[in-house]
């Protein structure tokens, strides 16, 4: 494939109550403010929230099976988490090639996660090797 900088994709998810529980079960994060209602409630969210890291995974599927693609190998990542992702709450995975380092087959990318309102839930930087 032939990349350029300032090309993108993007891709919908939504993250689901049966998502949040998986993930809690399989990592064992079972903080209450992702599985407990009435706890969720007395926080400042006001209702459950999806694991940051659950939401943040959405941009590894798409590195590796869409964009760039299948052989890419996450080497660096930076996150900025700027807004939670409620159960059932859409996201859309934004990735933008900003540099190209074609020698070492690497892309830095801009890997930003939005909420269906436009809110920016997860702002995010990362490097990876590609296969050519």
């Amino acid at each position: 494939m032939n990349f350029q900088v300032g090309q993108t994709y993007s891709e919908k998810f939504v993250v689901t109550e049966k998502m949040v529980r998986d993930f809690s079960e399989l990592i064992g994060d079972k903080n209450p403010v992702h599985l407990d209602e009435e706890y969720a409630k007395s926080t400042r969210f006001k209702k459950r929230i999806c694991h940051g890291m659950l939401v943040a995974s959405f941009i590894s599927k798409v590195l590796g099976m869409n964009f760039p693609g299948p052989g890419t190998i996450l080497v660096k990542q930076q996150l900025k988490y700027r807004s939670p992702v409620y159960i059932d709450e859409q996201i859309e995975i934004q990735v933008k090639i900003t540099q190209m380092i074609p020698d070492r087959q690497r892309l830095v990318l801009d890997t930003n996660v939005i909420k269906e309102d436009g809110t920016i839930a997860i702002e995010g930087i990362c490097e990876v090797l590609f296969e050519s």
